[in-house]
């Protein structure tokens, strides 16, 4: 019997945004998932000192984006843990609730890949999951693989790379936006919008 393929999309999602949205899809198809559970981070490390909305703002957001598609999910267990929340604890943690029937996908941006040496427990991490690095058209992965160089070539295969068109939208450019009393429509749910603005959110 294979093992189910769950991908797991991590980030703050302040706010969460159709790029998020279209990179889950791409990742589902692509890599022949057959879920992708959104996992809003609760205390991000590498956000420590600055502004992050509340969590279960972000959560309800997360939330509402994904109700109308039914291979979504989203999961409160990075929200619910306290302290700072670690990926390789949340992968044990997903590895555990399948026990050990899963084989994991996480999926984030080539930016964060960028930064994966300086994650808590990374050669732990490369041996529990697999990881996609979304990147933008036209983005050179070349400095990916220098930076990466320094991994033994059974750690690089774990790390696949996909092309996704609409990572040009971002939460920092939506709460900009938010601010300065300027459109968000279509660069993010509908649903998520009518949160923002109900719950005076980036104001």
């Amino acid at each position: 019997m294979s093992k189910i393929k769950i991908g797991l999309m991590g980030g703050t999602f302040d706010p969460v945004h159709y790029g998020h949205m279209v990179t889950a899809e791409a990742a589902r198809y692509e890599f022949q998932l057959d879920k992708v559970i959104f996992v809003p981070s609760g205390h991000p490390p590498h956000k420590a000192g600055s502004p992050v909305t509340g969590a279960e703002h972000r959560y309800f957001m997360t939330a509402l984006a994904v109700t109308s598609n039914p291979n979504f999910e989203v999961s409160k267990v990075e929200i619910d843990r306290v302290g700072p929340s670690y990926t390789v604890d949340t992968i044990k943690y997903f590895l555990d609730q399948y026990h050990g029937e899963a084989e994991v996908y996480f999926i984030t941006g080539v930016d964060a890949i960028r930064e994966i040496l300086t994650w808590r427990k990374v050669e732990d991490l490369l041996e529990l999951c697999y990881f996609i690095a979304a990147t933008r058209p036209g983005y050179q992965l070349w400095e990916m693989h220098q930076r990466l160089s320094v991994l033994l070539s059974h750690q690089l295969e774990r790390i696949k790379t996909m092309e996704v068109p609409a990572l040009a939208i971002s939460s920092t450019d939506i709460r900009n936006r938010v601010r300065k009393g300027r459109p968000i429509k279509y660069l993010l749910p509908e649903l998520v919008e009518s949160y923002i603005i109900k719950n005076k959110l980036y104001l």
